[in-house]
């Protein structure tokens, strides 16, 4: 992703509005809900499972929620994918 799009406001809001929308759909398999719910959780409960990675827990999750949003977008395009920002 390019960094102007990935410190775009819109970009956020877009990727803010959708996580919560892809996690509670029936559509999107449980596999990919926990491809993005596995690692957010256990990057807060366990942070010092990689303690050299100067990334704050808000960082790492906003950035698991822009791969999450990208992906489900991507593979269940019925569900209002890419290009409705």
């Amino acid at each position: 992703m390019k960094m102007k799009k990935l410190l775009s406001l819109r970009q956020w809001s877009h990727i803010f509005r959708r996580v919560p929308r892809f996690l509670m759909s029936p559509q999107v398999a449980t596999a990919d809900k926990l491809l993005f719910f596995i690692p957010v959780v256990l990057y807060w409960v366990l942070p010092d499972v990689m303690p050299f990675m100067p990334i704050d827990d808000i960082g790492v999750t906003m950035l698991l929620m822009n791969w999450f949003v990208s992906r489900v977008e991507r593979k269940y395009p019925a569900l209002g994918g890419a290009g409705t920002h």
